[in-house]
């Protein structure tokens, strides 16, 4: 019966496999460093406060030739006769002589309140703000506005004052956390234009303080990101596929069936392919306002198989045969995975399973290292085999190791600021390299793995020798030797 490639694959070619794989891996962390620019970008814009005592739904432009009557500040004379209801806020994407792309894929829109202390009006606890928000958008300077959503929003204000709060201190300004306004799974137009107001009467927008002005911060995804990140989409798609597939086609010609570790290694090749579709290219060309929703559904299926993929990996190295090969003995790890993926509980939760992760990995090399106090008794040419295909084992359980910690980090640091060095006339991308470097390496971890733990077609004639004087084998069948000597019989 033909074991694995990890296995019978010659020393000399396992070097150059993985000499090939990390040359690939370096790449893919360049490509971020030196070609990408950064991630994200935030603008912020500074709301212009126009005049609309008539409380009509006409649009209102900031600047340009129909701009709107202006107030640049609420303590002119002209803004003490007008009533808060006459006030909108209004603010044009991009800044002029720009345009948005298809390119920046999303759209989010935060607002910042500069808010004055007064002692007579000060900010309530717990206190709602209440925003009538308008957006609108168009693809040349000379057309009309087309209004695109109008809602009414409600959204927490939390502000802290970091003074005493005496008439001394009045005029200073809170400290207010960042307001979600909106986000905009897409961004197929060139121009958009928003509008807010903030409604006053007895039971809305009171105890919010003294509003001198509105920042609104617009964050996308840079053009040049974007290109890279689809071209690197583009190139591993068909790669991770077709390996995939001539994974299972191997797997399918044995004369056995598959066992659950296999089965298990095909389902994350289909997530790592899933995960690919580069979708974003036809975003560029049609209004499809749910691909942020899918690049959270393509996201999660990967990390849930990716994660429960580790789970069975090392368990299938620890259980007794009796309990082997079968999905239900994992039930609640996998249900923990799948339940946290879809609550998005990735902070805390992605650590502990990390640690659980190791414990694992460190019961798999007891064990194995029980397996080794059988070696010394056999002969020498049968030993060195049996060190070999070992020692391989160990090195793939490391490498998984480092790819679930840097798999981690990942999540842990990708909430942390963008940040770039500048080396000599280079400037390095380090939030880019992260990125392309952390996509890069999933793909090529699951290549390797499918590659390596493919069924191989040398034969092994001394199998069934080895399995008669060795004692190692355990009698059942799998995808590796180690596989089949690291199982307890139910009966030690």
């Amino acid at each position: 019966m033909a074991g694995a490639i990890i296995e019978n694959m010659s020393s000399k070619k396992l070097v150059l496999f993985g000499f090939f794989i990390l040359i690939f891996q370096v790449f893919s962390i360049l490509v971020g460093a030196l070609i990408a620019p950064s991630p994200t970008s935030a603008i912020r814009y500074l709301a212009t406060k126009c005049i609309n005592r008539h409380r009509t739904r006409v649009w209102l432009m900031p600047w340009g030739s129909n701009r709107c009557q202006q107030v640049h500040s609420f303590d002119e004379p002209l803004a003490k006769m007008l009533d808060a209801n006459d006030i909108v806020f209004a603010v044009h994407v991009p800044l002029p002589n720009k345009e948005m792309s298809p390119w920046f894929q999303y759209m989010l829109a935060v607002l910042q309140f500069d808010i004055a202390f007064k002692m007579i009006n000060q900010i309530e606890d717990d206190v709602i703000v209440t925003i009538d928000a308008r957006l609108a958008y168009r693809d040349d300077l000379k057309s009309e506005w087309i209004t695109k959503f109008h809602s009414v929003e409600q959204r927490p204000l939390k502000c802290t004052f970091a003074v005493p709060k005496t008439y001394e201190n009045e005029g200073r300004f809170y400290h207010c956390d960042p307001v979600p306004l909106m986000e905009m799974g897409n961004v197929v137009h060139k121009y958009f234009l928003i509008n807010l107001r903030l409604p006053v009467n007895d039971t809305v927008n009171v105890g919010i303080g003294e509003i001198k002005d509105i920042h609104v911060v617009g964050i996308h995804q840079n053009g040049g990101f974007t290109k890279v990140w689809m071209s690197m989409k583009t190139v591993f798609t068909p790669w991770i596929f077709v390996a995939t597939a001539w994974y299972w086609h191997r797997i399918s010609i044995m004369a056995r069936p598959p066992v659950l570790l296999e089965k298990v290694i095909f389902a994350l090749g289909i997530s790592m392919t899933f995960l690919n579709l580069p979708v974003e290219w036809l975003s560029l060309g049609f209004e499809w306002t749910w691909m942020l929703l899918f690049e959270d559904a393509q996201q999660g299926a990967f990390y849930s198989a990716l994660f429960c993929f580790w789970i069975i990996f090392c368990g299938e190295h620890l259980m007794d045969q009796s309990q082997r090969n079968r999905l239900s003995a994992y039930w609640w790890q996998v249900g923990l995975v799948v339940a946290c993926m879809s609550l998005f509980y990735l902070s805390i939760s992605v650590c502990l399973y990390f640690f659980s992760l190791c414990r694992m990995v460190c019961c798999v090399f007891r064990n194995i290292g029980g397996k080794v106090q059988q070696l010394p008794a056999m002969p020498k040419a049968r030993r060195l085999r049996y060190k070999g295909i070992i020692f391989r084992f160990k090195f793939l359980m490391l490498v998984t190791l480092t790819c679930a910690a840097m798999t981690v980090i990942f999540f842990i640091l990708n909430q942390v600021s963008e940040g770039h060095w500048h080396w000599g006339d280079y400037t390095l991308q380090v939030h880019s390299a992260f990125l392309t470097g952390i996509y890069g390496m999933w793909n090529l971890y699951v290549f390797t793995i499918i590659f390596l733990y493919a069924p191989s077609h040398k034969h092994n004639r001394n199998k069934s020798i080895d399995s008669q004087h060795t004692g190692l084998a355990c009698g059942e069948q799998g995808p590796t030797e180690a596989y089949r000597i690291t199982g307890k019989m139910a009966e030690d």
